[in-house]
């Protein structure tokens, strides 16, 4: 049984979806929420949605930081954006978020259906249009990185070790038992991480390590992961 919350400002939206899949045996809606609601991420980890469906777009400038909170919160969640519009910028923004999808609104609900059910088997899709400059500003990144003459390159490895784990959405203690440190190495490295990207916040941090190619192995904001074909054939 796969665990979708729908985010979406648009309330009929979110009832229809919910309707909808809730005919299907193998979906379930495990709630609803407003995209521009405050405790969102904290509702993501309190119902383990396995998918999150969103659109970022209400949320204006912050979207990008939005979906790296949902990450953050809810790291093993697949996020599907819904998007009213194409925004070639917002795409590329989501890709490096960690969205693994990026659906058109006047799709069918077929097709979104058939994209949930691939993103929760390790897919991801874009649409054509969008896939080119998600693919080129991505390869890009990876680029920067291996360079490292990007912004990263002011870290220590081990600095880059702890920021691995931030964009990993993995909380201090996490990253202490995965590097075998304490705590409050942890927070030391933070902190100068903090201070070396002259950013004031994790969030920051991780949007500028993102931005820099910085990406956990495997997630589908990778450019190396697989892409659904369109169930219909034409997108």
């Amino acid at each position: 049984m796969v665990r979708v919350l729908l985010v979406d400002d648009h309330l009929m939206l979110t009832e229809a979806l919910h309707a909808r899949f809730s005919t299907a045996d193998d979906l379930w809606v495990v709630g609803q929420c407003a995209t521009t609601d405050p405790g969102l991420p904290e509702l993501a980890a309190r119902l383990r949605p396995d998918v999150i469906t969103i659109d970022p777009a209400p949320a204006g400038p912050a979207a990008a930081a939005l979906l790296h909170r949902l990450r953050e919160h809810r790291p093993a969640a697949r996020v599907v954006v819904l998007a009213a519009a194409p925004d070639e910028q917002l795409a590329v923004e989501a890709a490096r978020g960690g969205a693994a999808a990026w659906v058109p609104k006047e799709c069918g609900l077929d097709e979104l259906t058939a994209v949930l059910r691939a993103v929760v088997r390790g897919g991801s899709w874009f649409p054509p249009d969008l896939l080119g400059p998600v693919l080129r500003e991505l390869r890009a990144d990876v680029q920067r990185a291996g360079e490292r003459n990007g912004p990263l390159d002011v870290l220590s490895d081990r600095e880059r070790d702890v920021l691995l784990g931030m964009v990993a959405g993995k909380r201090g203690g996490q990253i202490a038992e995965d590097l075998a440190i304490s705590t409050e190495t942890v927070r030391t490295h933070v902190r100068s991480i903090l201070a070396k990207l002259r950013v004031h916040s994790q969030l920051e941090a991780v949007s500028v390590a993102c931005a820099a190619g910085m990406r956990v192995p495997g997630e589908g904001g990778d450019p190396g992961a697989a892409l659904v074909p369109s169930p219909r054939g034409k997108r």
